[in-house]
């Protein structure tokens, strides 16, 4: 004789709806949110700024600049912050970014810069290249070690 040992069929359908529910709480906490600090960059808006435009031109497509330097020229910078958080994790930074426009003496743009973190140094990704050492490499290192504290 041959004897099995059966549950209840009740059982069944409700541990699978049970781990079901249990695997959708532990996925629905990994919600990422993310939270965007200054300025944001319009879509396609740096291509509206050829070089040369003029002041009015950059506040009109950009807007009012987060920061002005008249150090050696006059620079606009545009200065923003991207960070996520998941669940309950604490918040992690993602991206910092600052748009500088440089004018020439007559107030026309000169040259623009993209700056962020890349590999811990800061980088332009229009052109590609690191700044080197002097007083605007001094401003930007300031303000980058400022968004972090924001």
């Amino acid at each position: 004789m041959h004897q099995t040992t059966s549950q209840p069929s009740g059982r069944r359908p409700r541990r699978a709806i049970g781990a079901v529910l249990a695997l959708g709480l532990l996925l629905g906490g990994c919600i990422t949110q993310t939270y965007q600090r200054g300025y944001i960059v319009p879509e396609g808006a740096l291509e509206q700024i050829p070089l040369g435009a003029s002041q009015e031109q950059v506040l009109i497509v950009l807007g009012t600049p987060s920061t002005v330097a008249t150090v050696s020229g006059e620079v606009f910078y545009y200065i923003s912050q991207r960070a996520e958080q998941t669940s309950f994790l604490p918040q992690k930074e993602v991206d910092r970014r600052v748009i500088a426009v440089y004018f020439d003496k007559s107030r026309k743009v000169e040259r623009l810069a993209n700056y962020g973190i890349k590999d811990g140094r800061i980088f332009d990704f229009v052109s590609r290249t690191t700044p080197t050492a002097g007083t605007e490499l001094n401003y930007l290192s300031y303000m980058f070690k400022a968004l972090k504290w924001w």
